[in-house]
């Protein structure tokens, strides 16, 4: 018995990375990357001599069990762009530019096809996130996964100036809370999504399938014109708006007002049976990355924002709390 009949195909992991490396892409920093796909390692030149401290910020993630509607319905473009969003916006919420993005695949049984349209899919969004591609890792391993299913998972590398890093140092009561709306559900709750829409999943697919939303572009037209008007900035995955308190420090709050939740949010709240508060802390509800800043400029921020073609949502304000309690959120 050889290696591929054992259920490892060695020449088609191969075939893979060869395919890969002749794929057409745009360098976002070719000065930097001094090695990429095929080696052991992957190098990046770290030289930045417009930032007084520059601060490497990393972030790992991946899609959940939103993998399972992928398989079904072949969506694997789809969460090919949640993977690398996932980890893009977490980069974000320091203030960090991203740099380089590595992807690690996994099946039981390598189909050169689907891995081919997964990896086209990373490689579309990592030129809409104006980062680069600089390697990953394709594992086939029989045995551990059932045919047809796949893990996927992302590691993302950014930039920050240590004196712009973003976050609840910078946060007082009085600050104003935007936010940048959600497209869909992104890649969290689907344990309780598949559940809710199991009985109608055609009729709700490609809502479900739908890719969480890549900030980097309007992130970065923000902080280029606001950057000391930006506080910090929370990407609302999982644990629903729960992810607001991690940029909040002791002694505030989140005061939140109404906004207009998408239609899919409202259809899975009703059939969930669960209140407001408690399916805000499973499903983002319209918001995807949320942005504190400085009150007298949030007016100049929205306007900015919306004459570039971005909307920002106003959803509340940071306010005082009683005592010096930990950080929380409220509807009013």
């Amino acid at each position: 018995m050889d290696y591929k009949e054992a259920g490892v195909d060695i020449k088609a992991g191969e075939a893979l990375v060869q395919w890969l490396k002749c794929q057409p892409r745009k360098l976002f920093f070719p000065d930097h990357l001094v090695s990429g796909v095929g080696g052991f390692a992957s190098l990046f030149r770290c030289h930045f001599p417009q930032m007084k401290s520059p601060c490497l910020v990393s972030a790992t993630d991946g899609v959940g069990t939103k993998l399972k509607l992928a398989v079904e319905w072949r969506g694997y473009a789809a969460v090919a762009q949640d993977v690398v969003a996932m980890c893009v916006n977490d980069l974000l919420c320091t203030g960090a530019t991203p740099l380089y993005f590595l992807d690690y695949y996994a099946t039981g049984k390598l189909e050169l096809e689907t891995a081919k349209e997964f990896l086209t899919g990373v490689l579309s969004a990592c030129e809409e996130a104006e980062c680069d591609l600089i390697g990953g890792e394709t594992a086939e391993m029989p045995g551990i996964y059932v045919s047809g299913d796949f893990d996927c998972a992302g590691f993302a590398v950014g930039i920050v100036d240590e004196p712009h890093i973003k976050g609840p140092h910078r946060v007082e009561a009085g600050d104003q809370i935007l936010a940048f709306p959600s497209v869909g559900f992104h890649s969290n709750g689907f344990s309780l999504l598949r559940k809710l829409f199991e009985r109608d999943m055609e009729e709700w697919k490609e809502t479900l399938l739908k890719p969480t939303a890549l900030y980097v572009k309007p992130v970065k037209k923000l902080l280029k014109a606001f950057n000391k008007e930006v506080k910090a900035l929370a990407h609302i995955t999982g644990g629903g708006l729960d992810n607001i308190l991690r940029v909040l420090p002791h002694g505030v709050k989140a005061s939140l007002w109404d906004w207009t939740w998408p239609s899919c949010f409202v259809e899975a709240q009703k059939r969930s049976g669960l209140s407001r508060e408690e399916i805000c802390r499973i499903l983002n509800c319209g918001l995807g990355m949320v942005v504190v800043v400085q009150k007298k400029k949030a007016q100049e921020i929205q306007i900015f924002m919306q004459e570039e073609g971005y909307h920002l949502l106003q959803v509340g304000e940071v306010v005082e709390a009683e005592n010096d309690s930990s950080p929380s959120w409220e509807f009013v």
